[in-house]
C-alpha cells in the first residue's frame, strides 16, 4: 500500500489545530464538490479531501496516523509493517481497531482498508487453530444525505463488501447488525458516525448552515435559494437583518425515527461585501460610505 500525506492533501502543517483542519477541509470541499466544481478530476479530489479530514479530525485516528508518518514515509512510498505488525503493542494503538471499517460510506479509501484489515498483508501474525466466535465491530461513516433519505451504502470491512441500508434518521452511536458477517462467523456490528459535510453541521436533529448574503440583501430584504438535505428551498431574508441573525426552516433537518418530529435547519446570516470590479461599483461603495459616515460603527 502506498502512503498518503493527509496534511499535504489539506494544505496544512502537521501541527495544525482542530479549527485550522476544519477550515481547510471546508474550503477545499466546497471547491471540489461534484455538484459545483467544473475542474477536471474534481470528484477524486473531493474524495481525497474527505479521506484526509476523516483521518485528522478524530484525535485517536490522527495520533495513530502520525505514528506512521513519523516513520519517515512520503507520498507514494510503500508502507511496510513495523516489527510485530500493526497490533496493539505499537505505541498503545491497535491500528486495526482504530481504523476498522474506514472504507465504509465514503470514508477512507483502499489505503487504510487494505493496510489495517485482518489478513490484508499487514505483517500481523495470524492466529493458529480454531478461534472463538465473537462479534466484529467497525465504524460506519455515513453522509447526512444518506441519513436524510435512508439510502443503501456499500461497506468494505475485512476484505468483504456489503450492501447496507441506512435507516432514515439513524443517530451517531447507534449500531447496524449484520448477522454472521463478522470474523469467524460472528456478527458484524457497524457503529454509525456522521461523515463531515462541506456545507452543513449537525446539532441534534437540527442542521446548521451559514448563508452568505450581500449587504443590500440584509438591509433591504431578499428571497434567496438555500441548500438543504432535501434540495434547494427559498428563504425570505427580512429587511434590516444583521450578521449572525438566525432563521429557521422548519422540518428541514434530519428525520426522526418512526413518527417522531424531524429537526429544523437553522440558517445563520453571514454578510459578505463583494469586491468592486470596476469604477461604477467603486463609486457605489463611496456613496454608501458617505451615506453611513460616522454612524454604522456606533450603531
Amino acid at each position: 500500500m502506498q502512503f498518503k500525506d493527509y496534511y499535504e492533501t489539506l494544505g496544512i502543517e502537521p501541527n495544525a489545530g482542530e479549527a485550522e483542519i476544519k477550515s481547510a477541509y471546508r474550503r477545499l470541499a466546497r471547491k471540489y464538490h461534484p455538484d459545483v466544481s467544473k475542474e477536471a478530476g474534481a470528484e477524486d479530489k473531493f474524495k481525497a479531501v474527505n479521506e484526509a479530514y476523516e483521518a485528522l479530525r478524530d484525535p485517536q485516528k490522527r495520533a495513530a496516523y502520525d505514528q506512521l508518518r513519523a516513520r519517515g514515509y512520503r507520498p507514494g512510498d510503500d508502507v511496510q509493517a513495523p516489527p510485530g505488525g500493526f497490533g496493539g503493542g505499537a505505541g498503545g494503538f491497535d491500528y486495526e481497531e482504530v481504523f476498522a471499517g474506514g472504507g465504509a460510506g465514503g470514508g477512507f479509501s483502499d489505503f487504510f482498508e487494505g493496510l489495517f484489515r485482518r489478513g490484508g498483508g499487514n505483517g500481523r501474525a495470524q492466529p493458529r487453530g480454531p478461534q472463538p466466535v465473537g462479534d466484529t465491530r467497525a465504524k460506519l461513516a455515513v453522509s447526512l444525505e444518506s441519513v436524510h433519505r435512508g439510502d443503501s451504502v456499500r461497506v468494505g470491512v475485512g476484505g468483504k463488501t456489503f450492501e447496507v441500508r441506512v435507516p432514515k434518521g439513524i443517530r451517531p452511536g447507534q449500531v447496524i447488525r449484520l448477522a454472521r458477517q463478522g470474523q469467524r462467523g460472528g456478527d458484524l456490528l457497524l457503529e454509525i458516525e456522521y461523515a463531515a459535510h462541506p456545507r452543513f453541521e449537525v446539532d441534534g436533529r437540527n442542521i446548521l448552515y451559514s448563508l452568505p448574503v450581500a449587504p443590500w440583501e440584509a438591509a433591504l430584504g431578499a428571497t434567496v435559494a438555500v441548500p438543504t438535505l432535501g434540495g434547494d428551498v427559498e428563504l425570505k431574508v427580512p429587511k434590516d437583518s444583521e450578521a449572525g441573525r438566525k432563521l429557521r426552516l422548519r422540518g428541514r433537518g434530519l428525520p426522526a425515527a418512526g413518527s417522531g418530529v424531524p429537526g429544523d435547519q437553522i440558517v445563520e446570516l453571514e454578510i459578505q461585501a463583494p469586491t468592486a470590479k470596476d469604477e461604477r461599483q467603486r463609486e457605489a461603495y463611496e456613496t454608501l460610505r458617505d451615506a453611513f459616515a460616522g454612524e454604522w460603527r456606533n450603531a
